[in-house]
């Protein structure tokens, strides 16, 4: 089983940009004018052109003012202070700065299309240092 990370965006050409900026993917194919993958991490991300206003899963319209969602990418680096950086200038938001957790330190930031993410150093005991707490 694997799975794939499927991106609303309102503009693909944007989003093609920022995700290959802030994260180094690089673009695997091209499903038209839409609908573009991307790889390098993990799993591959899709991004695919939804207008703000059309409807969603559960009859949601789509909104890309930032919002807030269950569901959210935690992307694990190796340095978080770097990634951040890297990412506001690609476009992100920040959010909250870095911070140090017993796992390890973690920003929040959110995507130029509302979309909020976690960028995640991990200590070397991980989320394993919960345990002790």
């Amino acid at each position: 089983m694997t799975f794939l990370l499927n991106i609303d965006v309102p503009d693909v050409e944007a989003a093609t940009r920022f995700y290959t900026e802030a994260f180094d993917l690089k673009v695997g194919r091209r499903f038209g004018s839409d609908f573009v993958e991307l790889l390098g991490w993990p799993a591959n991300v899709y991004l695919l052109t939804k207008k703000a206003g059309t409807i969603g899963a559960g009859g949601d319209k789509r909104r890309y003012e930032r919002h807030w969602s269950p569901i959210h990418i935690d992307v694990v680096v190796d340095d978080v202070d770097l990634a951040v950086a890297r990412a506001v200038g690609a476009g992100a938001k920040l959010e909250a700065a870095a911070a140090d957790a017993p796992y390890g330190r973690i920003a929040m930031l959110a995507d130029p299309f509302g979309h909020g993410f976690c960028l995640l150093q991990f200590s070397p005991r991980g989320y394993d240092a919960l345990l002790d707490t």
